[in-house]
């Protein structure tokens, strides 16, 4: 599968509530945890991995490490995913101290809370269009997360319905065309990579 650089992004103006007004920052990768991102620990530093079934995923997720100083690297699984991946980096341990108070399960943290940047990570590594809505897949052996995970979700104004593993999940499914455009105001413009069924956009 092609790989090929995506093309930028054209010049304009975010609006307010656009997740392209604020600078990306470290703990925005904290969106990718929320689905199915891992993170592990050694020494002193730390690394996040993901993997996505599909190429144009490895595309934006690369870029969006890169925009935040952080290395990352993306293989082939052999079973048609890639998995993606950053360097060891110090700058990524108090996200995995976070994340992983009790050795390497991870929990969300006290406070944890979603924006426009983390769910526009989580939904470029594990988003997904369906008939009823967008999914936004989970860590299959995450159970302990999910609730904290769900209180974040409405928070926003985003209360997902949960969705069985053997039926998709597991994952949060927003639905509904008020919630389906708050999505869309949060995470913001398609990124050029992403084919256009796959991302929230605008109610027509």
């Amino acid at each position: 599968m092609s790989l090929t650089p995506p093309s930028p992004h054209p010049v304009r103006q975010p609006s307010l509530f656009s997740t392209e007004a604020a600078d990306p920052v470290l703990p925005d990768l904290a969106g990718l945890l929320a689905g199915p991102g891992e993170v592990v620990r050694m020494g002193g530093t730390a690394r996040i991995s993901v993997l996505v079934d599909a190429a144009w995923r490895v595309h934006v997720l690369v870029a969006e490490f890169g925009a935040r100083g952080v290395p990352a690297s993306w293989a082939p699984t052999g079973d048609g995913r890639h998995l993606v991946r950053t360097a060891y980096a110090t700058t990524l341990a108090p996200l995995a101290r976070a994340w992983l108070p009790r050795g390497t399960v991870k929990r969300p943290p006290a406070g944890f809370h979603l924006n426009g940047r983390r769910l526009r990570l989580w939904l470029a590594a594990a988003g997904a269009a369906d008939p009823a809505g967008f999914l936004l897949r989970l860590g299959a052996a995450d159970e302990d997360c999910w609730p904290a995970v769900r209180a974040a979700l409405a928070a926003v104004g985003l209360p997902g319905a949960f969705v069985e593993p053997g039926e998709g999940g597991p994952a949060y499914r927003i639905a509904g065309r008020r919630r389906l455009a708050r999505l869309a105001e949060l995470v913001g413009d398609r990124p050029p990579a992403a084919p256009p069924a796959e991302w929230p956009g605008p109610p027509p």
